[in-house]
């Protein structure tokens, strides 16, 4: 290997270890900011998947690309799938019905007639 891919690598390896050790120590009240900073983060990414593609000389080089745009893609609208449903969970419920809103006149001999040929 050459220095320059050893270096690369290295700085990669480190900046998993920073990550962890960031996103372990963010309370619980903030994990939704946090995805949708890390969904512009996945937006950069596919960014640079794009260029890649385009700029690829190698024979396998557009094929590698086209595989990043597509996993990079699927990395940005999962993120906001899951932060959409992340959101839901703290939208308030519609409310239940209450009894008087059933219609409490069904007995078993009417079931399955229109409500209008029912009798009263």
């Amino acid at each position: 290997m050459n220095e320059h891919l050893l270096t690369e690598i290295t700085v990669f390896i480190l900046s998993v270890f920073i990550g962890i050790e960031v996103i372990s120590k963010v309370p619980t009240t903030l994990h939704t900011p946090l995805m949708s900073a890390t969904n512009a983060i996945h937006g950069i990414v596919l960014v640079g998947a794009l260029l890649v593609a385009g700029t690829a000389h190698a024979p396998l080089g557009p094929v590698i690309g086209f595989l990043l745009v597509v996993l990079a893609s699927l990395n940005v609208f999962g993120g906001y799938t899951v932060t959409e449903r992340m959101l839901q969970m703290f939208r308030p419920k519609a409310p239940r019905p209450t009894k008087t809103d059933v219609d409490s006149t069904i007995s078993v001999d009417t079931i399955g007639q229109p409500k209008e040929n029912r009798a009263a």
